[in-house]
């Protein structure tokens, strides 16, 4: 056991040279920190941390394998509950679920149990073989809406056991979010890539370019002989602040920037729909997301500021992500609040008027609440991006009688199965909770396929 009482350190890229370019910011465990690191782990007979994992991997075991040199089998253990760790063991916030309830990380810090993850699903992209899984097929058409994590996720297992899966995706490459959301200085995209074409190997159809609700309406896809449907679309809607000149050019949702950029090259002036040449930049919110923004906006050579109304220690962010963020030069204006946008004769953003704030007691998060102080700032910016959460589009809604939903849009299931008000409609992901985690994605799209499969097997027999 090593006794070591912090982590590994993760090889990273130095900032200076980072935001020069798109290369992943963190570079992975060689063998020999992955040994060492695996061997911090205690081995605990009753592995608290798999208590914090949605898709309960089998972390002590893997673990035990990356020990005894056999990444292969370290890899299949994984396998069993997350089709995806090279994704997961990058985006997931370990630091709030398997580590947090690691037992070493009571004194010092806890197992790196997401870089090991990582590492094993790297080694695996590198040296191992994709199976095509032998199943017998069943000739029952399922659909599933959206192609990102949790669509995939439902996918995969529903392949696997024998159904004939079409993913359905609104936009032109599949991988929703984990395309489009997530800067490949994160996730690499052959990353993505690589996971969708294992799926295709094992029969999984993919139609792109089309838009649930639009292009064709789920009563439409089951006359077309799709017995279940799962809805996986996510929560892409993004709100907004409802301020004065908000309007103005120059005012974007950080997921239209992260779109444009990670599908549109719209950062490269040889694309077709390049974003404005931007000087100074205000990203709103404290959350990954807007990390992400403004980490893309950095790089494409502007000064950026993320204001946020609370303090930097109540950030939602992952630390890491702040972190780098910091590193990269990125301006934290904490504790302010956007009240009014003021566009130039051309309507576009050229001042953004700030309002103080102080912190009252604590909401119902437990994080202290912001208190608007009645003072106020004027600050100059070409660029405003807006990143204070998202929700479900309502085209599915809207186009589906009997769907019931939330008030803000959210599917509302039977947690056990994700089955909906509908008979042989289930749903799971962001459309379902609004913004969350990859990993619990993936975990609602394992519930749903299994759902799924004792549905129509009990229909069938």
């Amino acid at each position: 056991m090593n006794k070591s009482k912090t982590k590994v350190k993760m090889p990273e890229l130095a900032p200076e040279a980072r935001i020069q370019n798109n290369d992943e910011v963190t570079t992975g465990y060689t063998y020999e920190m992955a040994q060492e690191e695996a061997r911090r782990c205690l081995d605990c007979k009753q592995p608290k941390c798999v208590e914090g994992c949605p898709v309960n991997v089998d972390i002590r075991g893997f673990i035990a394998a990356i020990k005894e040199d056999d990444m292969l089998g370290a890899y299949e253990l994984i396998q069993k509950t997350n089709a995806f760790p090279s994704v997961c063991g990058r985006v997931c916030p370990q630091e709030s679920q398997c580590e947090a309830k690691c037992i070493v990380g009571i004194r010092n810090e806890p197992v790196a149990i997401g870089r090991l993850e990582r590492y094993v699903g790297d080694w695996f992209l590198e040296h191992g073989t994709r199976k095509t899984v032998d199943v017998q097929p069943k000739g029952i058409k399922t659909a599933v809406i959206g192609s990102g994590p949790v669509g995939l996720s439902c996918a995969n297992d529903l392949s696997k056991l024998g159904y004939d899966v079409t993913v359905f995706e609104v936009l032109h490459k599949p991988g929703g979010v984990l395309m489009y959301g997530i800067p490949s200085f994160r996730l690499p995209k052959d990353i993505v890539m690589d996971e969708i074409e294992a799926l295709k190997s094992n029969g999984v159809k993919f139609m792109m370019n089309t838009l649930i609700g639009r292009t064709i309406t789920i009563e439409e896809l089951q006359k077309q002989g799709f017995e279940a449907i799962f809805i996986g679309s996510g929560a892409g809607l993004p709100k907004f602040m409802n301020i004065k000149g908000e309007n103005s050019n120059g005012v974007f949702s950080a997921n239209e920037i992260l779109t444009r950029v990670n599908l549109m090259c719209a950062n490269e002036d040889q694309y077709d729909t390049p974003v404005p040449h931007l000087k100074k930049v205000m990203v709103v919110g404290g959350g990954n997301v807007a990390m992400d923004a403004a980490r893309v906006t950095r790089r494409m050579g502007a000064e950026v500021h993320i204001v946020y109304r609370r303090s930097l220690e109540e950030m939602p962010a992952r630390l890491e992500e702040i972190h780098h963020a910091q590193e990269e030069g990125i301006i934290f204006d904490v504790l302010m609040n956007p009240v009014e946008i003021i566009p130039d004769e051309n309507y576009r953003v050229k001042q953004v008027v700030l309002e103080k704030m102080n912190l009252g007691e604590p909401d119902a998060e437990g994080r202290r609440k912001p208190i608007p102080s009645g003072e106020f700032v004027t600050e100059d910016f070409d660029c405003a991006i807006i990143a204070v959460g998202t929700n479900p589009n309502p085209l599915i809604r809207q186009t589906t009688d009997g769907l019931e939903t939330t008030t803000w849009g959210g599917i509302i299931v039977d947690e056990e199965t994700m089955g909906t008000s509908l008979p042989s409609i289930y749903a799971g992901g962001d459309a379902v909770s609004g913004a969350a985690t990859v990993i619990s994605a993936l975990g609602a799209g394992k519930i749903a396929a299994k759902a799924i499969d004792e549905f129509l097997t009990k229909k069938h027999s």
